[in-house]
């Protein structure tokens, strides 16, 4: 590559990762991407074992990276919020940002470099994201077996799905294609889109905390007119931990389902439920909310009862819910008065 390669940020928000950070930081440094045009920002959120000190280790292999700052916060910002923060001196034309559970293939930078200068209306890039367990990694780079995410579905029912998630490799997902929405894990992003699609002073929803933040952006970055696309060249692993596991059978699914949603912790479960109506409420066009209503009503009674049967301490987010409406009309407002893509064009993505 030519020294007109754009450079480009690798943002990384960690806290108490020592079980991954090692793997993370050697992936980077590995990229076939020319280093002097990578620039790397770390931002620890507050790390009690042993994640700073492996950060600290890792800075002077850095040195022929074009720039590596390090930042250290003494509370937790959550992640969204702490990459925002990193990218008030972000210089990069495009940013990765990348969660520190994984790990990147070589050429991961440079494909979704050519795929961004190919097409100026390019927001984001989501990569094939296989699965990994880092517990049981012997070698340097992870198997291709077992897919992890090809990005966001939208169902006209609302529910949001990881496409391909679960599903043994096959030679399946081979092909581009555009996407509803790129997921968090790590996406690839324009950054003049990312700071396009600010409201109220806001990149993230300082509102929302540990869930749907990646959501919320990819459905602001649709409405503003930002294509998202899948790009199997773009290749990953991620140890999602709690939600991994293979595809079965509608019945084994739903018992693993209840199983692994109890292992999730009961405040994370009961910000998944607010957070993702909190985005709706925000993002999107009634019209279309009009058109999907049976198929809308008809999962929220599903939601409602699984709660009641299964996680009534979710239920206790109601409240909250509802106080924080007002606030997300006042967001909504200043979204669709930015937005580009009309009520059919979103439509079209919803499955």
């Amino acid at each position: 590559m030519s020294m007109a390669n754009p450079i480009v940020s690798v943002n990384i928000v960690v806290l108490n990762g020592e079980k991954y950070i090692r793997r993370c930081l050697d992936s980077v440094l590995t990229q076939s991407y020319p280093h002097h045009q990578i620039e790397i920002n770390i931002l620890d959120n507050g790390s009690v074992d042993k994640t700073i000190t492996i950060i600290e280790e890792y800075i002077l292999r850095f040195s022929e990276f074009a720039n590596i700052k390090f930042a250290k916060s003494p509370r937790n910002l959550i992640m969204w919020i702490g990459h925002e923060e990193l990218l008030r001196t972000t210089r990069g034309t495009y940013l990765v940002v990348l969660s520190v559970d994984v790990i990147l293939e070589k050429d991961f930078i440079s494909e979704a470099v050519q795929k961004m200068e190919a097409n100026p209306k390019l927001g984001a890039i989501q990569g094939k994201i296989y699965q990994f367990d880092a517990s049981q990694l012997v070698s340097t780079e992870p198997e291709r077996a077992i897919i992890d995410t090809c990005g966001f579905r939208m169902y006209r029912s609302r529910r949001i799905g990881n496409i391909g998630h679960g599903e043994h490799e096959q030679g399946q997902f081979s092909e581009p294609m555009e996407i509803f929405g790129v997921e968090g894990a790590v996406p690839v992003l324009r950054i003049e889109a990312l700071k396009s699609i600010e409201v109220l002073g806001e990149i993230a929803d300082h509102d929302m905390v540990w869930y749907a933040e990646d959501l919320d952006i990819a459905w602001r970055l649709r409405l503003a007119g930002w294509s998202q696309r899948y790009e199997p060249s773009v290749i990953a692993w991620h140890d999602r931990g709690t939600t991994k596991g293979h595809t079965h059978g509608s019945w084994v699914r739903y018992i693993k389902r209840v199983s692994i949603r109890q292992s999730i912790p009961t405040k994370r479960r009961r910000l998944e439920w607010r957070n993702t109506r909190w985005t709706r409420i925000k993002n999107d066009y009634i019209i279309n909310v009009l058109k999907d209503l049976p198929w809308i009503v008809a999962r929220e009674i599903e939601v409602l009862g699984y709660a009641v049967l299964f996680e009534p301490e979710v239920l206790k987010e109601i409240p909250k819910f509802f106080w924080g409406i007002p606030r997300m009309l006042r967001k909504r407002k200043e979204i669709m008065k930015r937005a580009k893509v009309g009520p059919s064009e979103i439509h079209a993505y919803f499955s």
